[in-house]
């Protein structure tokens, strides 16, 4: 790749004019044809995406030509009349070629943006330029929400464009009813197909991956070839050969993190788990909280493939391997949420600790649970696109023992607080206040289109009790929580002290992150996963 100039230059001899050539005929006439300058950016490839920090914004596309490009980015009141004024602030764009499909991508990285500020952008250079697209910076601190979608997988319901058609209806009904949201996460698997041009075009369609920042998550179907990487640049992004599950010249992958308002997000690639990967992934998550936890009031981590899922892959190798291996790693550095996908269907876990339900008493779908220390809430998401759905499994001990019926809830896997499919599209939202985080997951569609897998004849049914009721309404929650976490979230000196439906007070071996002077660490060792560092309160 190649850092661009100032994208104001020619580039290979294109004019920046219409060019007319005169083409003869045998009979001596002539025919004028008129050809405009094509834009290098492809406007319906451009993502706006996270970057390091608050901030910082990336934006990513493809281009047909490796001429230098340009970011010009101004604050949306200094158009005037749509036009940019010439002290407009550029970007350069780093320019490669595609391993695959051909053409190029390019990633600019926006730095030095000002909280509570509108701001527009386009991409282009001499020969022209992408529509003008605009983006709003909310406060660098404080209260925020989230979005966060599950396997929009386009093209697998064997329509791309009834499943791209769901998928832009619920980015658009999702955020008409969060309209501030900053930043809309994904659970994974964007595509079916992982080099197939068609379904990320269905993917990128709507002009909201434009306007709010996507932190991309690897899915095993995005997995299997390079468009992921030429379609998503993430920051502090660890390439090494752990973080891939194949040859990093033919697949993508890599684990990456960011910080926003007091969060600290973690992305893992959980399709590398042979070859002793998870304990790649420990030690990576462990090394970036001891980097960059003290400075956080919450961790989340993000990955595909859920531990905790509640349908067609509840027993698969790596879930039943990652059961033993994630959350005690998870419990001792301090996590507070995880957001999982790869289900198709709904799931929110008790609150777990070092593997375990942390209160017995917790009772299933209790809107209020107390965090206590080394409490972890693992999310599982359902289909955002209603591509495809996966319908819950019941608990089978056979397949894994350690995974059976919950004592109080025989119908639902022991770890899972509520498990759900109906049928239609969902998003999670997630609230991050001071002392608690609250979790809803919201329907943004019935059983009517565009809801593919319904309209296809996929699924059987469609509604809550397997069809027998009718679906609710758009908007309305198939469940909702607050996790209290206290004020500092058993960062602080004092851990995390019970109440409500949690554990009643866990302050003798609370760990987590410190505000104050920074966290003491703890090394411990966890067999064959190598060992890890602990935060102690």
């Amino acid at each position: 790749m190649k850092p661009s100039r100032s994208g104001r230059n020619l580039a290979f001899g294109i004019a920046t004019v219409g060019v007319s050539l005169m083409l003869a005929f045998g009979n001596g006439s002539a025919t004028a044809a008129t050809w405009t300058p094509t834009p290098p950016a492809k406007a319906n490839t451009i993502v706006l995406g996270v970057g390091a920090k608050e901030s910082q914004r990336v934006l990513s596309w493809y281009t047909a030509t490796n001429a230098d490009q340009t970011v010009e980015l101004v604050p949306t009141n200094w158009l005037n009349h749509g036009k940019f004024p010439t002290n407009a602030k550029e970007f350069a764009a780093v320019v490669g070629s595609n391993a695959v499909n051909g053409g190029f991508n390019a990633h600019a990285t926006l730095d030095g943006l000002q909280q509570n500020t509108a701001y527009s952008y386009r991409i282009g250079n001499g020969d022209g330029w992408s529509p003008t697209y605009s983006f709003k910076t909310q406060s660098f601190k404080g209260d925020f929400d989230f979005l966060f979608y599950g396997d929009p997988q386009i093209g697998s319901s064997g329509d791309v464009a009834k499943d791209g058609a769901g998928w832009a209806d619920t980015l658009n009904v999702s955020l008409a009813a969060n309209p501030k949201a900053e930043l809309l996460v994904s659970g994974g698997d964007q595509v079916e197909s992982a080099n197939v041009e068609a379904d990320w075009d269905a993917f990128l369609g709507s002009d909201k991956l434009r306007q709010y920042p996507w932190a991309a998550t690897i899915g095993n179907h995005d997995v299997g070839g390079k468009a992921y990487e030429q379609h998503f640049w993430t920051p502090n992004t660890d390439r090494s050969t752990p973080f891939y599950n194949g040859s990093q010249n033919t697949n993508s992958g890599g684990d990456y993190w960011y910080t926003y308002k007091g969060v600290l997000f973690i992305d893992l690639n959980s399709n590398a788990y042979a070859n002793n990967a998870d304990e790649a992934h420990i030690a990576y998550v462990t090394d970036v909280i001891k980097k960059h936890g003290g400075e956080a009031k919450y961790t989340v981590l993000v990955y595909h493939h859920a531990i905790y899922s509640p349908a067609d892959h509840a027993n698969d190798g790596d879930n039943q391997l990652r059961r033993q291996d994630f959350p005690t790693a998870f419990s001792n550095l301090g996590v507070d949420l995880v957001l999982q996908g790869h289900d198709h269907s709904y799931s929110r876990s008790y609150v777990i600790k070092n593997g375990k339900k942390a209160n017995p008493a917790e009772q299933p779908g209790a809107t209020q649970v107390q965090q206590g220390p080394g409490g972890v809430v693992y999310v599982t998401a359902n289909s955002a696109s209603g591509s495809k759905y996966y319908d819950l499994t019941d608990p089978d001990t056979t397949k894994d023992p350690n995974y059976g019926a919950d004592p109080l809830n025989p119908d639902n896997h022991w770890a899972n607080s509520v498990e759900n499919q109906e049928h239609v599209r969902t998003y999670v939202k997630v609230q991050v206040r001071d002392d608690k985080l609250e979790v809803q997951q919201v329907r943004s569609g019935t059983c009517a289109a565009p809801n593919a897998a319904v309209e296809r004849g996929n699924v059987k049914w469609c509604g809550p009790d397997e069809g027998a009721s009718p679906a609710g309404k758009v908007g309305s929650f198939v469940d909702q929580v607050v996790i209290h976490t206290k004020a500092d979230n058993g960062h602080g000196n004092d851990g995390h002290n019970g109440g409500g439906s949690g554990n009643g007070g866990h302050g003798d071996d609370g760990h987590g992150h410190d505000d104050h002077d920074g966290p003491c660490w703890l090394s411990q060792t966890l067999g064959k996963l190598g060992s890890t560092l602990t935060a102690l309160s």
